[in-house]
């Protein structure tokens, strides 16, 4: 029985794995899977539809490992939210973050398990898309960052609240049971919690533990929301598959962090929209709490990059002033902070999927991985900036989205 393949020719490839550019590239498509089926440069002949990519520069789809497609970047609601209004939010950013050149995410918090129930929908062949990674409901201690009221009439919240090991398990185990993919932690305060602050350890060692060792053994990830220098050492101890954020991260834990092959997703536009945007339009308490780390947060992610740590590649979008079609901005502040450019792209490509455990299938552009692409007019190689174009092209399984 034979499909239909579909041949990409004339474009210079960088296919997520070499530090290079392959000029005079192809591609062939199986139409049916979306995957490669072959992949080369120089000449081929093919009876097959052609499209032609006029010589343009061809990239895998960005993958972002941290988005919260509940949030809406601009009127910054956190509370009281409907599951419909999340809904909502999350479909209007999945089609932002497409257009943007986002081809995969890892939700790393949403209320009401929204990007569970979503993740099925797309399993189910409902609406097709930037492909999700879910995590449903994080696990906050009461009071922490996570303890945000949900539901029109307070009725839930954003995050399972876990005061102890037993209750961790439990909550671990019902996430694993309506199928989320990864478990999200939070082991510290956050920047946009009123009640706690940064450097605030919350999440016990204990805890941590039991959220890796429940989820590791069911085929889970787990990411640590993870600010302040004892949670951030609580959470590397604990054995988490990622460190997010990272800010105040020391020369112990980043040595650690190479031993045992832990990721640090930086998250850097978080940061840096909040003073930039928030002037006047947000609450003082997440301007002060911004403004007062950010030169220290982002000399220690630099320091983490030179000493080799596994960086993997998210932006925390939907946070205040941080849309979700801004996602390629975090690889310029990425290069501003000592990454080379091939080490921003590598975060965003082959080191994403190796975090999200898809690489076999995600990430890089080689045979038997999906068609998942975007096409830009300049090298990103040369000019990390080249990512930021606006009107890029953006294939997922060998489909033009946009």
């Amino acid at each position: 029985m034979h499909f239909m393949t579909k041949l990409f020719t004339n474009f210079n490839l960088f296919d997520g794995s070499k530090a290079k550019i392959t000029p005079g590239s192809w591609m062939e498509v199986d139409e049916k899977s979306g995957k490669i089926l072959h992949i080369g440069s120089g000449e081929k002949q093919a009876d097959v539809e052609n499209v032609d990519l006029k010589g343009k520069y061809v990239m895998p789809g960005l993958i972002n490992v941290h988005t919260h497609i509940m949030m809406n970047p601009i009127t910054n609601k956190l509370e009281y939210l409907s599951e419909a209004e999340v809904t909502y939010q999350a479909l209007k950013n999945l089609k932002e973050l497409l257009k943007s050149g986002v081809t995969y995410i890892r939700d790393c918090g949403c209320a009401f398990d929204v990007d569970v129930k979503l993740a099925k929908l797309q399993k189910e062949g409902v609406f097709a898309g930037t492909e999700i990674m879910p995590s449903g409901r994080p696990m906050s201690m009461t009071g922490g960052h996570g303890d945000f009221i949900e539901g029109w009439d307070g009725e839930t919240t954003w995050g399972h609240l876990t005061d102890s090991p037993d209750e961790m398990r439990k909550a671990v185990r019902q996430a694993f049971k309506i199928g989320a993919k990864n478990i999200k932690v939070m082991a510290t305060g956050g920047v946009m919690s009123a009640t706690d602050q940064i450097d605030d350890t919350e999440l016990s060692l204990e805890e941590l533990k039991t959220a890796v060792e429940e989820a590791h053994s069911k085929h889970m990830t787990v990411a640590a929301h993870a600010e302040g220098e004892r949670g951030i050492h609580n959470a590397v101890l604990a054995g988490v598959d990622s460190i997010e954020h990272g800010s105040y991260v020391s020369d112990e834990d980043i040595e650690l962090m190479l031993k045992q092959g832990t990721f640090l997703t930086p998250t850097l536009i978080a940061a840096y929209t909040i003073p930039k945007y928030g002037k006047g339009k947000l609450p003082q308490y997440m301007l002060d709490k911004a403004s007062s780390f950010m030169d220290k947060y982002f000399e220690r992610i630099g320091a983490a990059i030179k000493a080799g740590v596994k960086i993997s590649f998210g932006t925390d979008a939907g946070t205040p002033f941080n849309g979700f079609k801004d996602t390629s901005f975090e690889l310029e502040l990425l290069t501003g902070v000592g990454a080379s450019n091939e080490q921003a792209l590598f975060a965003a490509t082959k080191n994403a999927s190796e975090l999200l455990h898809i690489d076999s299938e995600y990430g890089t552009l080689e045979t038997g991985k999906y068609a998942d692409f975007i096409v830009l007019d300049t090298n990103p190689l040369a000019d990390i900036k080249a990512v930021q174009q606006d009107d890029k092209g953006v294939y997922k399984k060998g489909v033009k989205k946009f």
